[in-house]
């Protein structure tokens, strides 16, 4: 069924049989007690997922979900519950369940009347998604993708390749008498070769994908891109030398290590954390907390990315919003409860794993806007640095900043001059101290290529990072040699 199809104001209506006075109902059993808000998430996933790994496609997988969630919210409490089966009965059962959290019996108000849809934005209308493609036709893309890599170099000796894709359809009725619905989908194409030479053995991984239809990753044959760049970084890391250690300056790459952005500042600057002054940057609105050449925005409004959404998961639709100006703190994402409660305007970043989670503040597609340097000029400027050009795993302290990354790709700057590849780094610093050290910002900005996933409490989103090169005067670098 493809997109243009499915109507998702009308698609849980008519699969379960439901209409706008049983959404009505429900809402009003869920707001008996004395509560402030209440509001119905409706899913239906479908997910097909296949993996190549020694040379065949080894692993298929393919799921259907559906279900509902009735949230409670009273004051800065909130009560949950939700049913993967999707009827009146079951639908007032949560709806009981949630409305625990509120001690005492609400006084009269109002029934609730389902009014008018929200105005969401067009920021994927597809024709057709990756799971309506045929597939034989996706297994032989995956064996293709092997081949390519394989053919690159004989010190390639393992190549691995997933391809995932989803659609899910969601409505969202609120207390207010709002209805917001949308039908989202998606797909990541990831590509992993280990390559070897002497009993040295690296890894290099490179995917993307967003929300977009099959034939993006056809468009200029972007799968041998993504399988080349994944051999190509392995190869890269053959030739690496041990990484330095010690406090130099270090200059970051543009798009991927936009993650470092991302969990180092960004969740930093959401709404819950600031609420409850536990985020570096707490209580900081309109004070400077960054280099005045920083300005970090928050977009879920960008057409076909990962991370953007025509409606959050509470009904509200994405913005852009500009988070630090110029280094000075503007404001914080927010989703309607964090919003209410610091007597702020939700952002459109309420978001939530599934129906059997509660939705909280969460980014959508974080980056820092361009500079005017050129990456040369930025390159030029360090007499002896590091130059970090893609990541792996990192932690972060949302209640200080401090972080620990892994760098997957990085080289020495000696005299102005990229030189040798090193392996074993590790940046160590403070996110928000890292912004105020920012020398230098380069006009190279770009979003990553679609393949970030964010976890935050245990429930896991899509999401976007994006950066341009940066020069930082003072990291932390964790390595192997003085």
């Amino acid at each position: 069924m493809a997109n243009e199809l499915i109507q998702p104001d009308r698609f849980f209506l008519d699969r379960f049989g439901l209409n706008e006075r049983a959404f009505e109902r429900t809402l009003g059993t869920a707001l008996e007690r004395k509560a402030d808000y209440s509001d119905l998430y409706f899913e239906f996933r479908s997910t097909e997922a296949l993996t190549l790994e020694e040379s065949i496609v080894s692993k298929t997988a393919k799921s259907v979900s559906q279900g509902v969630g009735v949230r409670v919210c009273a004051e800065d409490r909130t009560g949950y519950a939700y049913s993967d089966e999707v009827t009146v009965e079951r639908m007032r059962i949560a709806a009981e369940a949630a409305r625990a959290i509120a001690d005492q019996r609400s006084g009269p108000r109002g029934a609730v009347q389902v009014g008018g849809p929200v105005q969401r934005h067009s920021l994927y209308d597809l024709q057709t998604t990756p799971l309506e493609i045929p597939l034989e036709d996706r297994v032989k893309l995956l064996n293709e993708i092997d081949q390519v890599a394989r053919a690159a170099d004989p010190r390639v000796k393992k190549v691995m390749a997933s391809m995932a894709a989803e659609r899910k359809v969601v409505l969202i009725v609120n207390s207010e008498g709002r209805i917001a619905a949308d039908v989202q989908p998606l797909c990541r194409l990831q590509v992993s070769v280990i390559a070897e030479e002497g009993g040295n053995r690296q890894v290099g991984s490179f995917g993307g994908g967003g929300r977009v239809e099959y034939r993006y990753l056809l468009e200029n044959e972007r799968w041998k891109q993504y399988a080349r760049e994944a051999v190509r970084q392995a190869l890269v890391n053959l030739d690496a030398i041990d990484a330095p250690a010690g406090e130099m300056v270090v200059v970051l790459g543009h798009g991927w290590p936009g993650i470092i952005l991302h969990e180092a500042v960004g969740h930093g600057l959401e709404g819950d954390f600031n609420r409850k002054g536990v985020s570096a940057f707490a209580n900081r609105i309109g004070q400077r907390v960054a280099s005045e050449l920083c300005t970090v925005v928050d977009d879920g409004t960008i057409p076909n990315r990962r991370g953007s959404l025509n409606v959050d998961d509470e009904g509200t639709p994405t913005s852009r919003t500009v988070l630090i100006e110029k280094g000075i703190l503007r404001g914080y994402l927010q989703d309607r409860l964090n919003a209410r409660l610091m007597n702020m305007a939700p952002t459109g970043n309420g978001r939530r794993e599934s129906f059997a989670h509660s939705p909280m503040p969460r980014m959508t597609n974080t980056f820092m806007l361009a500079g005017d340097s050129t990456a040369e000029e930025i390159i030029r400027s360090v007499k002896r640095g590091l130059y970090a050009v893609s990541f792996g795993g990192g932690q972060v302290d949302i209640t200080n900043g401090k972080f620990v990354f892994s760098a997957s790709e990085a080289y020495l700057i000696e005299d102005g001059h990229v030189t040798r590849p090193v392996k074993g780094a590790t940046l160590i610093g403070n996110g928000p101290d890292v912004l105020t050290k920012v020398s230098m910002v380069g006009n190279d900005l770009e979003l990553d290529s679609g393949i970030g996933t964010c976890g935050k409490d245990g429930q896991s989103v899509p999401v976007g990072v994006g950066l341009p090169t940066l020069r930082v005067d003072g990291i932390t670098v964790g390595g192997t040699r003085a």
